[in-house]
């Protein structure tokens, strides 16, 4: 499996990625915004956690204007995997490729903590090494976290079983609890919590390695 992560100025879970990906097998390439082209031959790419340019104007709204975001853009429209986590979930909505919001925490505070999520779809390759409706404990550190979207694309998400993840308890105010989606190919993920932070024992817990080792068994598998 070919991995890329991209990295922007502000980004600080880029190499947590990698090592993710890493351990499940993946070569991973890092690849700098300013890039125009992503290498040829990825299997998927990922938009790390992070603060990218400082969070000015909105979280993720200047990252997804970068050079390397076009060809991020390319690579999912052609049906190329995805996975943005945090910052990275902020830049695939700003750009589009994923629907909503991220919106300030609704108790105005920064939150960094363990979560537990339930597994709301195994109907792709992130989701499909964990059981319906497990529970999973992953930490999550934002700020701006609170997923929105309206009433009729909440009912959408989950006719289409395009809800990835739920807080078991909201910490933010997200819609639906959502703390993660899928795209409508299923090839993107985009979620809060850091799944990244969650496959050594030494950090406390490797309840993110069933979604690293998922995505490698189903690339391997194509």
């Amino acid at each position: 499996m070919k991995a890329a992560v991209i990295v922007f100025p502000g980004s600080n879970c880029d190499r947590d990625l990698a090592v993710a990906f890493e351990k499940a097998g993946a070569d991973v390439t890092m690849v700098w915004h300013k890039d125009t082209h992503l290498p040829e031959g990825l299997d998927i790419v990922g938009v790390p956690g992070g603060f990218s340019f400082g969070d000015y104007l909105r979280c993720g709204a200047i990252a997804a204007q970068s050079p390397i975001t076009k060809s991020l853009i390319r690579h999912t429209e052609r049906g190329g995997y995805a996975l943005g986590i945090c910052n990275g979930f902020q830049v695939l909505t700003e750009t589009g490729i994923l629907p909503g919001a991220l919106m300030r925490n609704s108790n105005l505070k920064f939150i960094c903590k363990p979560v537990d999520l339930k597994v709301e779809s195994t109907e792709s390759a992130f989701t499909q090494a964990y059981t319906l409706g497990q529970k999973i404990t992953v930490p999550v550190a934002h700020h701006d976290g609170n997923y929105n979207v309206t009433p009729e694309k909440l009912e959408q998400l989950r006719d289409e079983g395009r809800i990835a993840f739920t807080y078991v308890d909201n910490p933010n105010g997200s819609t639906g609890d959502i703390a993660g989606v899928i795209s409508k190919n299923r090839r993107v993920l985009g979620m809060m919590p850091h799944p990244e932070r969650a496959v050594d024992e030494n950090h406390g817990g490797t309840d993110g390695q069933a979604m690293f080792r998922g995505v490698m068994d189903a690339l391997v598998s194509a």
